[in-house]
């Protein structure tokens, strides 16, 4: 019987066939994506423009619905216009267009507005209980707008970009810090590749992905590997033997450590992606010479080198610490993951010292273009925003997540990474860089930006008395100018709101006694942004002594 004819008879068998195949397959990857695509400049003097919202949900327990709002929004937040819908999710995929004419009957000036997208999944049996949520904002512009006025900012070497040492002490190293391969699901070619592969299937190991990578431009990738597949499956593998899957570990940091070697200008890491979606949150664990794991075989063996607990990050982060490895926050859901005690992004002192790096946005993971032209790139900076308001000190990052074998082709996002001047670029020079939250995300990877407080480098918590000057550079190989920039400001361990500080790129003021976070973001000219990482400041009473 035709498939059309079978969902037409027996539409809730199919899709009860369909979900339970699915579940099968990945009982801990229930993870629901949303993107919304809104082009920074419009058609013709009204600047219409069509906004369009994508939404994944593999795995999930049963049909959804996505019931979806977009708003318009003005200074301050203020709501100009307003769409919703719903959306049923046809084989864990569905999609919205919305045509927005432009300049509400020319009521709106010239300037930037942000669009802001909340879309929630339901099941049909639970309509009226809260389901996943994610929520997205992106800036656009109406009309030419002039430059944000910049201080002065000397761009600093970019091996990678051709752009020569100058004075500056520090050079950049732009690439991909989350990317799979065979060794976990992803290495399938591009024509063939649509979605998740099975374990070991495809053709494309690290050694592909760094080849890759390195012929994109990339100064470095991460082939972050999923911590329990190395059972060869997505599922458990009672069978498995776990010297294989050590095996197949070491086998991936020898792959990475000889490609480095043979590659000078090029670093290529290998690690692990640790953790489950369902209840819990990914971690890219960055420096690990062991694999991690919970799963064991029928003979009661661990299916890794070391046993962490299955979504007990307390622990993960105490283990973390205790082998100096470094951790990253990958596409984080802004509710419930990453719980500790029952609380979600549940601050520790070991995990405050372990973790620093958030994915502020990424690239679709089952993207397949080269073109670097891919328009579905969900953005996290509400989710990484509670990171840090919880504690964590954590710098942006930007990466692929890519899964088909087109790794740092999918968009021209990077993870830009500072690294002394005159110093060798290595593994260790780079995790030292990260160590210290000398990072960036870009979705230009012609750009870099630096975030100064009082002359101290983004990334640096100090204390400090009297007035704080915090300065912005930014600066784009192709010349692009910066058509906005926003400081933004927090309270690590408050568990509150990042505010909006002030849209400059220099600002002087003396901040109110106690703890402090900043950072920048600036949007450029043609809509791609980029996130400094924060500076922490511990403001002290005028006359008290300084550490």
């Amino acid at each position: 019987m035709p498939r059309t004819c079978k969902r037409r008879i027996f539409p809730l068998i199919a899709a009860a066939t369909w979900w339970t195949a699915a579940l099968a397959g990945a009982p801990d990857h229930h993870d629901f994506e949303a993107t919304l695509h809104a082009p920074y400049q419009g058609e013709g003097s009204a600047g219409a423009r069509t906004f369009t919202l994508d939404f994944e949900y593999p795995y999930a327990r049963g049909p959804h619905t996505v019931h979806w709002r977009l708003a318009l929004e003005g200074k301050g937040g203020a709501v100009l216009k307003m769409w919703s819908g719903q959306a049923p999710l046809e084989k864990a995929r569905a999609s919205a267009r919305v045509h927005w004419g432009g300049r509400l009957d020319g009521s709106l000036p010239d300037g930037l507005y942000r669009v802001r997208m909340r879309a929630e999944a339901r099941a049909p049996q639970d309509e009226a209980l809260p389901g996943d949520v994610v929520e997205q904002v992106w800036e656009i512009a109406l009309g030419a707008l002039p430059a944000s006025p910049m201080p002065g900012f000397a761009p600093m070497a970019a091996p990678s970009l051709q752009v020569p040492a100058a004075a500056a002490p520090y050079t950049v190293y732009y690439g991909n810090l989350h990317s799979q391969t065979n060794h976990s699901d992803g290495g399938a070619d591009v024509g063939s590749c649509t979605g998740a592969q099975e374990p070991g299937a495809s053709p494309h190991g690290p050694a592909d992905a760094f080849t890759y990578a390195r012929g994109r431009g990339l100064d470095f990738l991460m082939a972050s590997e999923h911590n329990h597949m190395f059972d060869g499956t997505d599922g458990h593998n009672r069978q498995a033997d776990p010297a294989a899957a050590s095996a197949l570990y070491r086998d991936g940091l020898a792959a990475a450590a000889s490609f480095t070697a043979a590659s000078p200008g090029f670093v290529a890491l290998y690690g692990m992606e640790w953790g489950v979606i369902s209840n819990g949150g990914h971690v890219n664990i960055l420096g690990a010479h062991e694999l991690l794991g919970w799963e064991r075989n029928d003979r009661g063996e661990l299916l890794a080198d070391t046993y962490t607990p299955k979504t007990d990050y307390a622990a993960l982060y105490a283990l973390m610490r205790e082998r100096g490895w470094l951790g990253q926050f990958n596409h984080p859901n802004w509710r419930g993951q990453f719980q500790v005690n029952g609380v979600a992004f549940g601050y520790t002192d070991d995990g405050g010292e372990a973790m620093a790096l958030c994915e502020v946005v990424n690239t679709s993971a089952f993207s397949t273009r080269t073109d670097e032209g891919e328009t579905r790139r969900p953005n996290f900076e509400g989710a990484c925003n509670k990171v840090l308001e919880a504690g964590f000190r954590v710098a942006f990052s930007s990466n692929q997540d890519n899964h088909c074998a087109n790794w740092g082709a999918s968009y021209t996002n990077r993870t830009g990474v500072l690294i002394p001047s005159g110093t060798r670029f290595s593994e260790q020079a780079l995790l030292d860089a990260i160590r210290a939250r000398r990072v960036f995300a870009t979705m230009d990877k012609g750009s870099q930006v630096v975030l100064t407080a009082n002359g101290r480098m983004m990334g640096e918590r100090f204390s400090s008395s009297g007035p704080l000057r915090l300065q912005v550079g930014f600066a784009n190989a192709a010349g692009k100018r910066a058509a906005s920039v926003v400081l933004f400001e927090g309270v690590p361990g408050r568990n509150g709101t990042v505010t909006e500080l002030e849209q400059s790129a220099d600002k002087s003021f003396t901040p109110a006694p106690g703890e402090h976070f900043y950072y920048a973001r600036v949007t450029q000219e043609d809509g791609n942004v980029l996130w400094s990482a924060p500076v922490w400041v511990s403001q002290q009473a005028a006359g008290a002594a300084l550490d």
